[in-house]
């Protein structure tokens, strides 16, 4: 389980296509500090497993159903990523429940600057907009972020001078892809009101 607090921006250093599947090496020092060969480590919000450590970069496989699933089949050499390990139970939970398991993958519509923050609109597939509310939380490239507008084909949200420094939101443009997850919980309210579940 995630925050969606992100601890560091690292940097992709190679992806191996291997037939439907990938290899990603990914630099992040911070992240690969007390990283094992099976732990876990979100990249642009996908839990990825560590398949091997290396100074101080790491590597992962990503499978067909996640490359389907997320925007890490568009990443190369070079590109930044946003990284977080594992929340401990110890941990503050600064952010929300975030899983690591993409929904979908939306795209950058617009970015409204403002004195030392922007209003970035985000459009998604329609089948998640039923989980997107007013106020409520999402997972925008692993980065716990709090909805300011919702709608049937976008949301918003705003970025403040530190999400827009140290992750992807402040380098991304319109037209560029994101991963989406969703609120877990109102996924499962969803599943319980629709089995007739009555608290």
């Amino acid at each position: 389980m995630f925050t969606g607090i992100v601890e560091e921006l690292g940097e992709i250093v190679a992806l191996e296509r291997e037939g439907d599947s990938a290899r990603l090496t990914v630099r992040g020092p911070l992240v690969v500090s007390d990283a094992v060969h099976g732990a876990s480590i979100a990249v642009n919000g996908v839990c990825l497993t560590v398949t091997d450590v290396k100074d101080d970069a790491f590597t992962v496989d990503v499978m067909k159903e996640t490359l389907d699933r997320s925007s890490l089949a568009a990443l190369a050499p070079g590109s930044p990523v946003n990284l977080e390990r594992p929340v401990r139970p110890s941990d503050r939970l600064g952010g929300h429940i975030v899983q690591g398991h993409v929904d979908g993958v939306g795209e950058i519509v617009s970015r409204e600057p403002g004195d030392r923050w922007e209003v970035v609109t985000i459009g998604l597939p329609a089948d998640l907009a039923r989980y997107v509310v007013e106020k409520g939380s999402i997972t925008v490239d692993g980065i716990s972020l709090t909805v300011v507008e919702a709608r049937d084909d976008a949301f918003t949200v705003a970025l403040i001078p530190t999400t827009l420094e140290l992750t992807t939101l402040g380098r991304k443009g319109p037209g560029d892809p994101v991963n989406l997850e969703v609120d877990v919980v109102a996924k499962y309210v969803e599943r319980l009101v629709a089995a007739g579940v009555r608290p």
